[in-house]
């Protein structure tokens, strides 16, 4: 993608401004995770109210030992605030979804909306970090759905911080930023990657039995 349609035309005047548009890339970021993530964390609401219903009802998503749903949603790291963990996927990303349609529809957001949805997607990718963590090393599966939710959580916190910066929503140094434009598809990329790692290595022998 061309740095062009990245770009501000003056982040100072941005930092100044009460309102502050957004490029057609992350319009797009925010509508396609958004959609994504909620249509994981709805697929995981009703896997769930169906597991509440009947024990014995096993979701789509239990595919093997390994590759399983229906147990990481009935553990306590599922229900971590006290109610099933999808339940903030599906206020969340219906958020994002919206304020993606207004954003390509050429809304301007103020400042501090910009600044609530960053911290609200870095919260969320501190989140999934940890639910990541305790499905691989504490509960030893791998959700699918869950998966997807991490995925969309992470490009929705990158590209939300990369237009913040380059916006001037939040200040950055010129050759932080000149990097992160340069390489923030590699970087995210990577991020990926070491994730796949982490799944690889942790179920391999599940993995290599399947060979």
């Amino acid at each position: 993608m061309s740095h062009g349609s990245a770009l501000a035309p003056d982040p100072t005047s941005a930092r100044a401004a009460p309102a502050v548009g957004a490029s057609r890339r992350t319009g797009l970021v925010m509508l396609l995770t958004g959609i994504v993530g909620w249509l994981a964390s709805f697929e995981l609401t009703v896997d769930d109210w169906r597991l509440l219903r009947d024990p014995a009802y096993q979701p789509p998503c239990n595919i093997s030992p390994v590759v399983s749903c229906g147990s990481v949603m009935s553990s306590p790291e599922g229900r971590l605030f006290g109610f099933p963990n999808m339940l903030l996927g599906l206020g969340g990303f219906a958020a994002v979804t919206a304020l993606g349609v207004a954003v390509l529809s050429g809304a301007r957001l103020h400042r501090r909306l910009w600044l609530a949805l960053d911290a609200g997607a870095l919260a969320g990718v501190v989140f999934v970090h940890w639910l990541m963590g305790q499905s691989l090393y504490g509960l030893g599966k791998i959700c699918p759905y869950c998966a997807v939710v991490w995925v969309a959580t992470i490009a929705l916190f990158w590209y939300l911080t990369l237009h913040c910066l380059e916006r001037g929503v939040v200040p950055a140094p010129r050759g932080m930023l000149d990097f992160l434009r340069d390489t923030h598809g590699m970087l995210l990329t990577a991020w990926y990657g070491v994730i796949a790692l982490l799944v690889l290595t942790r179920f391999w022998p599940y993995w290599s039995s399947l060979l």
